[in-house]
């Protein structure tokens, strides 16, 4: 049984499916920030900066994408909010609220989410019983296509999975032990649909982030060419210099300038 919930994860294909794959060795020829920081696109954005998501052993979730990324990558913000609105109806994508503190929402494509979940059924099936178990495709069969909004209130969650079998309190704990969904702390009636296993991912974030804006701080006008810029390594993340200046530049805290020898990267004044 649990072997058939693991494969049925595999299974279904969206309507609207993104074949990501086959062009990520496309897109990872493109190395330069400097050449490719804008795109008039939002969802070539969204495929170009996840066939750039950082590979590494460190990071054990599917690749992502930062709001704030997206914002540094296309011009109009309003256009960008509409065409993620339209991408999350016609289930090419979930948004997530990330649990960093601050406004944070990740974005990854619906297939690699499965993925992720499937990751989880799989580390779980030696060690659970089926039938608490069957409690994920019930998740992605009557939760994930009926819900598709960040959060989701505790009856509605009940009433989706009922669809499936009968509700136990063991598989709602099951689902956030998993990592799959997360507690409001204003309001424990209300969950967050979460990304397994991204809490390691999390903390570097946090963390590069600092360490990127402590960098640019220490310079003398806080503030360094691109190009070289891009080509440091951090000490305190698992994501990328690239990832970070993305980041960093649509959420704000940096800011881009045109010179005659390139782009320059400076801390926004505060």
């Amino acid at each position: 049984m649990a072997k058939n919930i693991s494969e049925s994860l595999k299974g279904k294909k969206r309507a609207r499916e993104i074949d990501t794959e086959a062009e990520a060795s496309d897109f990872d020829q493109i190395l330069s920030l400097e050449e490719n920081l804008t795109f008039s696109d939002t969802l070539v954005a969204l495929r170009i900066m996840r066939a750039q998501f950082p590979q590494s052993d460190k990071i054990s979730v599917q690749p992502f994408i930062l709001r704030s990324q997206l914002y540094s990558s296309v011009e109009d913000r309003t256009q960008v909010d509409r065409d993620l609105e339209n991408l999350r109806r016609e289930k090419v994508l979930r948004i997530f609220k990330l649990n960093t503190g601050q406004d944070d929402h990740a974005i990854m494509f619906f297939d690699d989410y499965l993925c992720q979940m499937e990751r989880v059924v799989k580390r779980l099936e030696e060690k659970k019983d089926s039938d608490i178990i069957e409690v994920f495709k019930w998740f992605k069969s009557h939760v994930l296509d009926n819900k598709l909004e960040p959060s989701i209130e505790h009856q509605e969650l009940c009433t989706l999975l009922a669809l499936g079998g009968k509700v136990k309190d063991e598989h709602i704990s099951l689902l956030i032990n998993s990592g799959l969904l997360t507690r409001q702390l204003i309001d424990s009636n209300i969950y967050w649909f979460a990304i397994p296993n991204i809490g390691s991912v999390l903390k570097g974030l946090s963390q590069g982030r600092k360490e990127v804006l402590s960098l640019l701080n220490r310079r003398r006008y806080k503030e360094m060419m691109l190009a070289p810029l891009e080509k440091k390594l951090l000490r305190f993340s698992p994501l990328d210099m690239r990832f970070h200046l993305r980041d960093l530049i649509g959420s704000g805290h940096l800011k881009t300038a045109k010179t005659a020898t390139g782009l320059v990267v400076r801390v926004s004044k505060d």
